[in-house]
């Protein structure tokens, strides 16, 4: 699988014919060889394999452009929010679910990329090859507890349909709504502060108060922003040979934190952390209402706060869960406030 059939052929000298009209569905190439065929597809929110004749790339690309370079920043989170679920509902009308939900993904890693050097340079890499971000597991998230449910209602506008709640665990004081495109088996994790008090409560529909103290994920957004607005998304997971990226990325100047999962059927880990300036009129009101530290306060506003990650993820032997353990004590490590008093952006294996 790949982003672009056409790409990937550029990539390796090839000229063979292609089935299906360009940026449709779902398209393919096959590469003959002594021992059978490569099949090389394309696919953008189906699961069909049969290659789409209909002409929808006008529509699509327009898609793309439109959310790629939408509004982010408003007045106020709850106007951000309304206006973000209108644009989805109106791509939805126009390409159905399945189709918009990947066009609202790319133009979300795109912004991502903008902001994230790890991205930046694996990207390229992977360009080398044509293959685009087409190993990507998941797209992660953020949301503050007020905003939650109108996070919700916007992917669900986009087909997604809720799958597993996850807590990580009252130490990590975070959960998150695990959320699958079935026509496009794309996943997203939206993640949200949660007391020990809230695992059964529905977080999806029902707002929650801010907490007098954040969490990682609250503290985050004061910080950044939304990630479907502002900020962007906090991580891409994607998929690579663990080792291999770590050590070739390092020659890049990229650096990955200690795992947070390590077996032979699951291997995690961040980036280290990207840092971003954080307005000051933000900084300010975490201070004076004494949901920052004085000395995170002074650390924040001289080097800035940590943003998002790239995630290299190995999976083997067809395991395709998470490790809840790992992740409660990643979720620890990337806290904004703990890293600007540490002075990191992530401890580097």
């Amino acid at each position: 699988m790949v982003d672009s059939i056409s790409d990937f052929q550029l990539a390796h000298g090839l000229s063979l014919p292609i089935e299906g009209a360009p940026v449709s569905r779902y398209r393919e190439s096959r590469i003959k060889g002594e021992n059978g065929e490569l099949i090389v597809i394309e696919r953008r929110g189906t699961r069909s394999i049969v290659p789409d004749k209909k002409d929808s790339a006008k529509k699509y690309i327009e898609a793309v452009e439109l959310w790629t370079i939408r509004q982010r920043k408003f007045p106020s989170n709850a106007e951000g929010m309304k206006r973000t679920l209108a644009l989805a509902q109106s791509l939805v009308k126009s390409l159905g679910t399945g189709m918009a939900a990947w066009a609202f993904l790319e133009g979300e890693r795109r912004y991502w990329q903008t902001k994230n050097r790890a991205a930046q340079v694996q990207k390229a890499r992977q360009d080398t090859l044509g293959l685009g971000w087409a190993n990507h597991d998941h797209h992660t998230f953020r949301s503050g507890r007020p905003c939650f449910p109108m996070l919700i209602k916007i992917l669900l506008a986009f087909g997604f349909k809720k799958r597993e709640r996850y807590y990580a665990g009252a130490e990590a004081g975070w959960g998150a709504q695990i959320m699958e495109q079935p026509e496009s088996r794309l996943i997203i994790f939206a993640d949200v502060d949660l007391s020990p008090q809230e695992i059964s409560v529905d977080f999806t529909t029902k707002a929650l108060p801010e907490l007098d103290r954040p969490g990682t994920v609250g503290l985050w957004c004061s910080l950044h922003g939304e990630s479907i607005l502002e900020a962007g998304m906090h991580h891409l997971e994607a998929k690579f040979d663990f080792d291999l990226l770590r050590n070739t990325l390092k020659t890049s100047g990229v650096n990955f934190m200690k795992p947070f999962s390590d077996f032979p059927h699951l291997r995690q880990a961040f980036s280290e952390g990207e840092l971003w300036k954080v307005p000051e009129d933000r900084l300010k009101k975490l201070l004076e209402s004494g949901r920052l530290s004085p000395e995170a306060y002074e650390r924040i506003k001289q080097n800035g706060a940590v943003g998002s990650h790239l995630e290299n993820l190995q999976r083997r032997e067809g395991f395709k869960g998470f490790n809840q353990r790992g992740v409660s004590q990643i979720i620890k490590e990337v806290n904004p406030e703990a890293q600007a008093i540490r002075g990191t952006s992530g401890a580097a294996a």
